[in-house]
């Protein structure tokens, strides 16, 4: 099916512009009031045919290919919660459902989550070892009679807290020859006994429940309840942050793109020693710089979805976008901060909320430090992104 990108492009602005940004100081606030503004914008997204464009069309989705996605998703991400109010919140959950799955999974979990009836959470990182090498994780699953029982401890659970399942990743098979083959993934409904959600970890000066630290203590489930064949988990969880990974860098535009507008404007206004801040040298080189930054950082992720369009890897691709991506975000914000002034730090401007998410961005889905090292791995090996022909 044939997607008309610049009509689709346009009409996404249009409502993440007039609905979703003039509603997140509402949401902002927590309760009642945040729930009913969310609720009422996810009813407009699906009324204005905006719902879970990226998600495969047999699911109910738009299937917009990551490419096409990619092109609406940086409008979606000006603001934090267009991925929410349009229903592209759960979409990497949705793909790592749809392929690994059982019907019965599917039929639970899969189809109200596209729908926006139910989220998920997953839970992969924990305390006690670091969350960038997966293989060396400790919570167990035993399997008893017919039965799971998950002990293990976890954290940075994001969602947990509203979350109809959690996917928790565990040590099934400590014996196997392969690292990579230790691990399952176990999906553990809320309510389970034994799951306990300790609490919501404070970050950055928010606790809106988002990151959770769970305890599961002889949490039983069917033997029916692993996601992908036992000693999959891995790769079942590379599957779900590979695209996950472009998923975070389109929002990162959006995030990127609002604030460039926002120090524009701000310098097109504001006077200083005799002047527009638009008319200082070093203002219009914080302009110039992140802008190039932007350009590159979108190419790199137009380039990241084509190719795992193409052949559903691109892993090289997907780590040069994951660090620069992220690095690009700090650094517009930050001079758009800067132009901005003490205004920029305030709560008047989004800034400060993008700046400390900013921060955020060079942690998950792998820190820096790990892409980076996948990036030179391939290129010490002789494979270098302009050695691929262009797409």
């Amino acid at each position: 099916m044939a997607h008309d990108i610049a009509a689709l492009r346009a009409r996404t602005r249009e409502f993440i512009e007039e609905r979703v940004i003039p509603a997140e100081h509402t949401i902002d606030q927590g309760g009642p009031a945040a729930a009913e503004a969310l609720t009422k914008l996810k009813q407009e997204a699906k009324s204005a045919g905006l719902w879970a464009l990226g998600h495969p069309e047999h699911l109910g989705g738009g299937g917009l290919s990551l490419y096409e996605f990619a092109l609406v998703n940086e409008i979606i991400g000006r603001s934090e919660y267009g991925q929410q109010a349009v229903g592209s919140v759960t979409m990497q959950d949705a793909i790592m459902l749809d392929r690994y799955g059982t019907e019965e999974q599917k039929r639970r979990w899969l189809h109200p989550m596209v729908a926006g009836e139910i989220y998920p959470s997953v839970a992969m990182t924990e305390p006690e070892v670091a969350g960038s090498d997966p293989t060396r994780i400790r919570t167990t699953g035993t399997l008893d009679g017919d039965e799971w029982v998950v002990n293990g401890h976890k954290w940075f659970v994001s969602g947990a807290h509203g979350a109809a399942f959690t996917t928790v990743f565990a040590v099934t098979d400590p014996g196997a020859e392969s690292p990579h083959r230790r691990i399952s993934a176990v999906v553990v409904p809320k309510g389970t006994p034994g799951l306990q959600i300790v609490r919501a970890i404070r970050t950055m000066g928010t606790d809106r429940g988002d990151h959770c630290e769970l305890r599961l203590t002889d949490v039983r489930v069917p033997a029916d309840s692993l996601l992908g064949k036992r000693g999959a988990g891995f790769a079942v969880f590379q599957d779900r942050v590979g695209p996950g990974r472009i998923f975070h860098a389109m929002r990162w535009l959006g995030q990127a793109q609002r604030a460039l507008e926002l120090m524009v404007a701000r310098a097109k206004t504001r006077e200083a020693h005799g002047s527009l801040l638009s008319e200082k040298g070093e203002i219009r080189r914080y302009i110039a710089e992140s802008t190039a930054e932007i350009q590159a950082a979108r190419l790199l992720t137009l380039d990241a979805a084509r190719r795992y369009d193409q052949d559903g890897r691109a892993s090289t691709e997907i780590s040069l976008v994951k660090f620069w991506g992220a690095r690009m975000l700090h650094n517009v914000v930050d001079c758009a901060i800067q132009v901005h002034g003490a205004l920029g730090v305030s709560e008047d401007t989004p800034l400060e909320g993008m700046y400390r998410h900013a921060r955020y961005a060079r942690l998950y889905d792998g820190a820096d430090e790990i892409h980076r090292m996948v990036v030179a791995r391939a290129v010490l090996k002789g494979e270098t992104p302009w050695d691929k022909p262009l797409l």
